[in-house]
């Protein structure tokens, strides 16, 4: 290769270098405004550990989340308990927000950012305030539209998509100074249901089910020796089969539900089904179930145990055995009486819970049968059938 063509190399490998880097500055440049980005933290010096109650407000929503006794709670749900890993990651977030870029808006424009400071149509900003004790306000931050990044390929119709989140934009205490964040906070929501903490009762190890329906006729109760043991109706009647493929998802009922919303105290309507349920364990539940609302069941729940104090010895026992078996038996009460702890915090409170989380349960008793098949009807041959015209 002479220098001419070594030259001509060079100046080819210039240009396509150069050609690449302004394609990667346009495609920053596309999801970066021009006044370019600080690096910062928005909210550097918010002292976290402080906050006492958390506001959030936009239009004509509103939520309250108080700390009280080391606990978080919904003001708009009568106290109850908040979802405490919720609460603490978001005040870490906002802590370490970190501002991709500022620049000054006037008044008019702000509405268009969804950052106008009140008023109930959609362009009011979501005011969120960290307040500490005495109820003064530490900080407060105005959070807007959500910033979209486009992408660099287009749609496969050849039109332009709308992107996808990567930021928002916000406001603090500065005014007209508008930044963009490099979090899109998707999970921050002014609804008090999107709070609350969703643990809930977890049914295991069912020994026996009682399910009492206003109809009395509807009622079953079902009961197994053992964990692995088959179910066995009680009052069974001639004729009737238990469905073995229908009762095998009782063996745990209510394994994982989850709460959409808690209304206070007892506010059942309509028909009423009680289910009662007792477990290995040495677990009582007692659930009321109220008329279908939308898509949930409104229900209450009241929790009791009695868990043995000591461990009683098997025969053949070992003594190398009884420390370890002593040590496994108190781990095992400390788990249980937490539990029980737990969940006897439920009490007083109507949940709505997902329909579909209480329809394996809570079945009529000819629900729980096996379906008789109808036998084919046979016809004689030779002999007409009621209606028809005899045969020639």
């Amino acid at each position: 290769m002479n220098r001419k063509q070594l030259g001509i190399l060079l100046g080819l490998v210039v240009m396509v270098g150069g050609a690449g880097l302004m394609v990667y500055q346009q495609r920053e440049h596309s999801w970066q405004p021009p006044s370019g980005a600080t690096g910062g933290s928005l909210l550097a010096n918010l002292p976290v550990n402080d906050i006492t109650r958390l506001v959030l407000r936009q239009g004509t929503n509103e939520v309250n989340l108080i700390k009280q006794s080391d606990a978080w709670r919904v003001r708009e749900r009568h106290d109850y308990p908040a979802n405490f890993t919720q609460i603490s990651e978001f005040l870490l977030k906002a802590r370490d927000l970190k501002v991709v870029q500022t620049e000054k808006v006037g008044p008019s424009q702000l509405p268009r950012l969804h950052l106008a400071p009140s008023g109930p149509d959609t362009n009011a900003a979501l005011v969120v305030e960290f307040k500490g004790a005495g109820d003064k306000t530490l900080s407060t931050l105005l959070v807007g539209k959500t910033h979209l990044r486009k992408s660099a390929r287009p749609s496969p119709d050849g039109e332009s998509d709308g992107g996808f989140p990567d930021g928002r934009y916000v406001m603090t205490a500065e005014p007209g100074t508008v930044s963009v964040i490099s979090d899109p906070l998707e999970s921050l929501q002014p609804r008090p249901e999107s709070w609350l903490n969703k643990d809930f009762i977890k049914i295991e190890k069912a020994r026996s089910l009682t399910v009492t329906f206003p109809a009395a006729t509807n009622s079953w109760k079902l009961s197994r020796e053992t964990e692995s043991g088959d179910w066995k109706l009680a009052d069974l009647k001639p004729g009737e089969a238990l469905d073995s493929a229908k009762t095998s998802a009782l063996a745990t009922p209510l394994s994982s539900p989850s709460i959409n919303d808690v209304i206070s105290g007892d506010t059942l309507t309509g028909g009423v089904t009680t289910v009662s349920v007792d477990t290995f364990d040495g677990f009582h539940y007692d659930l009321k179930v109220g008329a279908k609302r939308n898509d949930d069941l409104p229900l209450t729940v009241s929790v009791s145990a009695n868990l043995p104090k000591q461990r009683a010895a098997a025969k053949d026992e070992k003594p190398a055995d009884k420390d370890r078996l002593d040590k496994e038996f108190k781990a095992q009460s400390q788990k249980l009486e937490e539990k029980l702890k737990q969940e006897q915090t439920h009490q007083g409170w109507t949940h709505l819970i997902s329909s579909w989380s209480l329809e394996s349960l809570v079945k009529e008793r000819a629900q729980l049968m096996v379906e008789k098949k109808e036998e084919p009807k046979t016809e004689t041959p030779g002999f007409p059938q009621p209606g028809e015209a005899p045969h020639p």
